[in-house]
């Protein structure tokens, strides 16, 4: 279940980061709350995680899966850059992400 807390830890750290852009400077009432709910959430599951992952790598790959989630969003919500080399250093992102599962007991 740990791995479970965790990709759900990313994916709200994912929502906070992208609800915060849309706030504008904290002035808008639903997204300030939804950035709130999701930050909330996101550390909820992300100490629900560290209970039995350690929490090194269970850092690494929430802020990971956050930068890589909120990059992507970025590209397609706010017309972010695709360049080859900004979706290449993404991409090793990724790819440490696997590693550290994958070598992860």
């Amino acid at each position: 279940m740990a791995w479970i807390y965790l990709a759900v830890a990313g994916v709200l750290e994912v929502g906070w980061a992208v609800s915060l852009n849309y706030t504008d400077g904290f002035s808008r009432i639903i997204p300030t709350v939804l950035t709130g709910v999701f930050l909330l959430g996101s550390m909820f599951f992300m100490g629900l995680a560290v209970r039995d992952l350690p929490l090194g790598t269970a850092y690494a790959i929430w802020v990971g899966i956050g930068a890589v989630g909120t990059a992507a969003l970025g590209i397609v919500l706010f017309d972010e850059s695709r360049d080859f080399w900004r979706i290449f250093f993404l991409g090793l992102i990724v790819v440490a992400l696997v590693g550290l599962k994958l070598t992860t007991k």
